[in-house]
């Protein structure tokens, strides 16, 4: 089921939305992040000490695994 986000405005409360034509007033999205005390260099730290994704569990990829030859 999925959740009906436009019904619930807490669920974005804490982060404002800017549209397209105030990020381009202010300069573009590099300008714009200046602006809002965002940099690169804090999101690239934050990136390099993230956990690496696994979309899958090894469970579920030997499933996966399993049902493709199955299929073949």
């Amino acid at each position: 089921m999925k959740a009906n986000i436009s019904n619930n405005g807490s669920l974005f409360k804490a982060h404002k939305s800017y549209t397209p034509e105030e990020v381009f007033a202010a300069g573009g999205t590099t300008a714009f992040g200046l602006k809002m005390n965002k940099n690169n260099e804090a999101l690239i730290k934050a990136l390099e000490n993230a956990p690496t994704p696994e979309p899958f569990t090894q469970e579920e990829w030997d499933d996966l695994m399993v049902q493709l030859e199955k299929d073949k």
